[in-house]
């Protein structure tokens, strides 16, 4: 059985309070008619580590570019390939999370595929730009033996697939930590109506970021994880997908309320800590070779936005519980054990 598989949600544990949008189907990213995701983790010889792997469209996404924006929360991270994405507004490969050390080789991972896709690239046409996340596992990984390979890389994107979402100490969640619990990879959705019409916003994250006593539950209690406190130094990666159209200065603003959802969880974005939020739609995506020199895209009246800035706070708190939620108690490389958020919920239920 996969870790976490038997671990239950924020929402079935009764974290997440009534009067909150509604989730899809699956309460994941992969809601969003398309989306896939996979991981690669690896066990072993002091690894504890991984790939997660997220692809917007199952097409090619160097040739129909799906539109994006970056927010940087706080930049104390070395995550490849925002630069352009800030520049552009949209993605042409898929988006993987890995650890610190772990991002050279999923460049290349990436890069090699889309040029298998794509002979034409770096000779015929443009330079394709990689988009790699990453926060530091190291407290649980040693992170200085580069396990992180290009063909860990391609076996998560190989294990991308719609549906369920696992979550927890998964991937690139394995050895990640959150608020002095251990932590991983968590997702949550939302459904908008807007108009006659329904749309969805889901968002992965990876969770390692938050001060020891610093968590804050929805419902106001503050989980003792029973380690001495530390200063802020972890970081977090949110990866929102969404199919409403949206212009590329209305996904920053959605991709902004990303800070909202880690606020709710007690978060300050310490001087170390590394969030940064990235936001995609589906919706009217961008040719690499454009039949015409003019384009016509729909988007959203910005009189409407106020749903998709709730969803997007509502499932960035809701993946970060998520990702806490099926994480089990861990042992770093120190000794210490960073212990599971479900055993302190079993020893302090709601009065």
């Amino acid at each position: 059985m996969p870790e976490g598989a038997d671990m239950k949600t924020a929402r079935e544990l009764g974290l997440i309070p009534e009067g909150r949008l509604e989730p899809g189907p699956g309460n994941a990213i992969t809601d969003v008619a398309g989306v896939a995701v996979g991981h690669r983790s690896l066990r072993g010889e002091g690894l504890f580590t991984g790939v997660t792997a997220i692809v917007p469209h199952p097409g090619d996404l160097f040739r129909v570019k799906p539109r994006a924006a970056v927010e940087v929360v706080n930049g104390f991270g070395k995550s490849a390939g925002l630069m352009q994405v800030a520049e552009l507004g949209t993605i042409e490969t898929p988006i993987l999370l890995t650890n610190t050390f772990g991002v050279a080789a999923c460049t290349e991972a990436l890069i090699r595929r889309a040029i298998a896709a794509n002979p034409a690239i770096g000779r015929k046409t443009s330079t394709v730009n990689a988009l790699v996340f990453e926060c530091n596992d190291g407290s649980i990984n040693d992170i200085q033996a580069l396990g992180v390979t290009p063909a860990d890389a391609e076996a998560a994107l190989d294990a991308a697939h719609p549906g369920p979402v696992e979550q927890g100490a998964v991937g690139a969640g394995s050895g990640m930590t959150a608020f002095g619990f251990k932590a991983g990879i968590g997702t949550a959705s939302r459904l908008m109506r807007i108009g006659k019409r329904d749309f969805t916003l889901g968002t992965l994250v990876l969770a390692n970021f938050g001060a020891a006593g610093d968590l804050v539950l929805p419902d106001g209690r503050r989980p003792d994880p029973r380690v001495p406190a530390s200063p802020e130094r972890g970081s977090v990666i949110v990866v929102m997908a969404t199919d409403l159209p949206l212009g590329d200065r209305q996904l920053q603003r959605v991709a902004r309320r990303g800070g909202a959802g880690l606020a709710r969880l007690g978060a300050f974005w310490g001087h170390g800590s590394g969030d940064v939020v990235l936001c995609f739609t589906t919706a009217d995506p961008v040719e690499h070779d454009p039949p015409a020199p003019v384009a016509t895209q729909q988007r959203l009246s910005d009189s409407y936005i106020d749903i998709a800035f709730r969803a997007a706070a509502e499932t960035t708190q809701e993946a970060v519980l998520n990702g806490l939620c099926a994480a089990p108690a861990t042992p770093a490389r120190s000794g210490r054990i960073y212990p599971a958020l479900t055993d302190w919920l079993k020893e302090s239920p709601i009065p």
